[in-house]
């Protein structure tokens, strides 16, 4: 899932851009998805329908509501260098978070 900020056109071109094929991001929500308060655009997680112990969101910037603020990982700013790895980076982290949510599911009974 791609969430930005950002206006829909904008959006569906770095879609373009992250995922030509569209094989793997199946959802975009954009800047008309989010709530604006005070002129700033905030990230609603609760707008994806998911559970919010389920899901983690990286952004440069935590713009989600103060009682998400656990989902947010901060990552750098992406400046378009193909050589950027900083998300490769984070796969060991988000291994384990994927990992613990499966134990805790497990716990109360889900197959996996």
């Amino acid at each position: 899932c791609i969430f930005t900020t950002a206006k829909q056109d904008y959006a569906k071109k770095v879609l373009d851009v992250l995922d030509p094929k569209k094989k793997l991001i199946r959802l975009c929500l954009s800047q008309q998805d989010c709530l604006c308060a005070r002129g700033c655009y905030w990230k609603d997680l609760t707008h994806l329908g998911r559970d919010l112990a389920k899901m983690v969101a990286l952004d440069h910037t935590i713009q989600g509501f103060p009682a998400q603020a656990d989902n947010w990982i901060s990552v750098p700013r992406w400046w378009g260098d193909p050589r950027d790895e900083e998300l490769l980076h984070l796969i060991p982290l988000l291994g384990q978070l994927g990992q613990a949510v499966r134990t805790r599911e497990m716990g109360r009974g889900w197959v996996p």
